[in-house]
């Protein structure tokens, strides 16, 4: 989250006013994150996120937002978009398109142990299973589409080093894209950046269990496989944050607890190499691109390309050791 178009009291007031959610009585801005504007609002009636978006499009918007309602509906937790008298969910606030949704109870666990873990892994196959009735298709923006386009925008800014790495991990996921095991693979609608920050829990005292009580930060998500999205998800909660290297508890429980409720396809199992490759591939170029080609914003702070490097030499080495020809993958 960060600041990138000031919204006073008075402008912020009145939309909360117009969508009956309350009279306002504090306004914050919102450190964290690199996207949108975003401040947390409470008004009379309770807490809110209002987030100005400022790169996706009007077109682009319903979406996520929808996808968000849909969930919401569905026994997902996740924050709930409001909606104005005509059941817009989509507002307009200093010629940008904003929604306002309810905020989450509880904190992030940035910390997480297995137990958090197994947790989060059994709610995202949860939620994979409830986004297949979602009725709405929109591709994920920062799919392999986007690498290819990015790649040479960030290589000279980067060392020889890096950019041998960016390139031969970029050609090799154009490759695994092009596969028939890669075609096999289920999908649908896919949060797309999980992270420990994107996941609330609420643990009352003497409680056994971490109890989740919201996804949120859906403005990356589209459609994908399913097995980018728990990679994602391995990258960032099963890792060591100092070197990169798979926290092997971590992983077995949050692998257990998904695939509990959604068991993996044997093309899932041969191909989840590739895609930690590919996930890791993703944030880093994401965060080189953030880095050497900025955007201008109060309360920005720019995430380190370095963590998602280390993650992406970790999982090169690793997947030699799983190495498959992918035409034979079954699906």
């Amino acid at each position: 989250m960060a600041v990138f178009t000031e919204v006073s009291f008075e402008e912020a007031g009145e939309l909360l006013e117009r969508l009956r959610l309350g009279k306002l009585h504090k306004l914050e801005g919102c450190a964290g994150g690199i996207e949108n504007t975003n401040y947390f609002v409470s008004t009379d009636q309770g807490d809110y996120v209002l987030t100005l978006f400022e790169r996706l499009s009007l077109q682009q918007l319903p979406f996520y937002l929808r996808l968000m309602k849909h969930l919401a509906l569905n026994g997902i937790p996740v924050p709930d978009p409001a909606a104005d008298c005509d059941g817009e969910i989509v507002h307009q606030l200093k010629g940008k398109p904003a929604a306002v949704v309810d905020r989450l109870r509880g904190q992030s666990e940035l910390h997480p142990e297995p137990s958090h873990c197994a947790v989060v892994g059994a709610m995202l196959a949860n939620m994979h299973l409830v986004a297949r009735s979602f009725d709405r298709q929109q591709a994920n923006l920062r799919g392999l589409a986007w690498w290819n386009e990015t790649v040479p925008q960030v290589l000279p800014h980067i060392t020889p080093a890096q950019s041998d790495l960016l390139q031969s991990e970029l050609a090799y996921q154009n490759h695994v894209g092009a596969s028939a095991a890669y075609a096999a693979l289920p999908r649908g609608p896919i949060h797309a950046d999980l992270f420990r920050d994107n996941v609330m829990f609420d643990n009352a005292p003497g409680s056994k269990a971490p109890v989740l009580t919201g996804f949120f930060d859906f403005y990356f998500a589209g459609v994908d496989t399913w097995l980018f999205d728990l990679a994602v998800c391995l990258n960032d909660w099963c890792v060591k944050l100092d070197c990169g290297v798979s926290d092997e508890p971590r992983a077995s429980a949050f692998l257990q607890a998904y695939a509990k409720v959604r068991p993996l396809q044997a093309a899932e199992r041969q191909l989840l190499p590739a895609m930690l490759r590919a996930a890791a591939l993703r944030f880093w170029l994401s965060r080189l691109w953030d880095l050497h080609l900025p955007r201008q914003a109060s309360m920005l702070q720019a995430h380190d390309p370095s963590h998602f490097e280390r993650v992406l030499r970790r999982r090169v080495l690793d997947a030699k050791m799983y190495a498959q020809p992918l035409e034979t993958a079954p699906a």
